[in-house]
């Protein structure tokens, strides 16, 4: 039964306090492993259907929110992620496969035929 199904596990991760709207979830890594990929962010936000001027925002408000900055601008040689943007990727990264590890032996142990 288990084989047959699949998570799409939603991680947001908040600050203390602050503005909920600004935390680090699904879209910004999703920015983020853009970036890694193709070392800039306007590919990146192409490739997910967003606009550039609109990555940039969301970027700059979780860099604000988080306290620290994920992506290192080289100018004319694009942008790479910091120390710390990479750390914070993966811990959230395995947070997600954790999760999903963990909603997938909840359903193994059910009675449930799902297709």
């Amino acid at each position: 039964m288990a084989e047959k199904i699949s998570f799409n596990i939603r991680i947001k991760v908040f600050a203390p306090e602050g503005d909920h709207k600004r935390a680090f979830g699904k879209g910004t890594a999703m920015l983020l492993r853009g970036v890694e990929t193709h070392h800039s962010l306007n590919k990146s936000a192409k490739e997910m259907g967003m606009a550039y001027s609109k990555a940039w925002k969301s970027i700059n408000a979780t860099e604000e929110y988080l306290g620290f900055k994920l992506i290192e601008r080289q100018a004319q040689r694009g942008s790479v992620l910091t120390e710390k943007g990479r750390s914070f990727l993966a811990v959230y990264e395995e947070a997600e496969k954790r999760a999903a590890e963990a909603a997938l032996e909840v359903f193994k142990n059910t009675e449930f035929e799902l297709i």
